[in-house]
């Protein structure tokens, strides 16, 4: 049996069972954003960590060296966001290639540092080898939060509020655009920009673990569609998500009408774009909403609602059932 018959996710549900017999209390294991490990009387260490390999997760032609390692880092420190956490420390391994030069990583390290600048971050250590023929890149990132303040993917309630922090298919526009060799205007250079540029939502959801409306949290890093399916899994629950009020942008509405693309489907399949995926418990919703725009300047968008059929996602548009024809990304199902 091959991983494609079941998928990156089938895969990992099949290891991790052994791995997560018997861990010492308040510990969290495979399942989440990161790893959850008590530290002090109050507070966790958070743990997290992702590889990016060139062309699956990146094509090295068409991104900056000096984007290539603020995106890097960014993807990690959403992880942290995503339970609430605050980052502190990155740890950075490389398979290099021979084709790569010193400039060439000089400037990788400038886009990490830069970012790491801005957050506070520590680049603390890593590894260094030599890669038969393509850029691997691997970061550790470690951070804290208030023990009692995480967030989880598996404490989603039936009727809860499914919201996301930002716009939803930026990303995923961005990377048609790389793909496809689009033609550079506003909209492109825009879409592109928010494909190699993300940004964590750090403040938002350390914000975010403080409301006590808040029940569930994770990033938005394979898309709406596989994401919202891992809290699904992890919380026993269905859900609902209403394409009507998915937050796109006219960048990308614009993007879509000149080049024929659905934007609806690439809010929901795109990934990366890196906001938070949040329920919230609907009698409190409104309180959290008006908070949130007030400190933040824009919405929190209410977007569908956790349901009780287990497993199943459906998505309506105008009222009525639709099918979306793409899924999120699975790094074994999706070739």
């Amino acid at each position: 049996m091959k991983i494609s018959s079941i998928g990156e996710f089938g895969f990992i549900n099949r290891i991790a069972p052994p791995f997560l017999q018997d861990l010492p209390e308040d510990v969290a294991g495979i399942g989440d954003d990161c790893a959850v490990i008590p530290w002090r009387e109050n507070e966790s260490l958070l743990i997290t960590t992702d590889m990016l390999i060139e062309n699956i997760h990146f094509i090295r032609k068409k991104i900056s060296p000096f984007d290539l390692g603020y995106k890097s880092l960014a993807v990690n420190l959403s992880d942290i966001a995503a339970m609430g956490g605050t980052p502190e420390s990155a740890f950075l391994s490389l398979g290099i290639p021979d084709n790569i030069d010193i400039e060439w990583l000089d400037e990788f390290y400038a886009g990490l540092n830069e970012l790491a600048k801005q957050e506070q971050v520590y680049l603390l250590g890593g590894d260094t080898t030599k890669s038969p023929a393509h850029l691997v890149i691997n970061i550790t990132v470690t951070g804290k939060a208030e023990s009692q303040f995480i967030k989880y993917r598996s404490t989603a309630k039936r009727g809860d509020i499914i919201c996301t922090t930002g716009l939803t298919g930026d990303s995923g526009g961005g990377l048609k655009s790389l793909i496809e060799d689009k033609p550079l205007n506003d909209e492109v250079i825009y879409l592109i920009r928010q494909h190699n540029r993300p940004r964590a939502h750090i403040s938002e959801g350390v914000w975010l673990s403080r409301q006590a409306g808040v029940n569930a949290m994770m990033d938005i890093s394979d898309g709406i569609d596989s994401d919202l399916r891992r809290i699904m899994e992890r919380s026993h629950c269905g859900a609902e998500i209403n394409i009507d009020n998915l937050p796109i942008s006219q960048q990308l509405r614009t993007a879509s009408d000149r080049f024929n693309w659905n934007a609806d489907e690439i809010a929901i399949t795109g990934g990366e774009d890196y906001c938070l995926l949040v329920t919230v418990n609907p009698e409190q919703y409104n309180i959290i909403s008006k908070k949130f725009e007030e400190d933040f300047n824009r919405k929190l968008q209410g977007i569908g609602f956790i349901t009780n059929d287990e497993t199943e996602l459906r998505y309506f548009k105008n009222g009525k059932l639709i099918v979306i024809q793409g899924h999120g990304f699975d790094h074994f199902n999706n070739h």
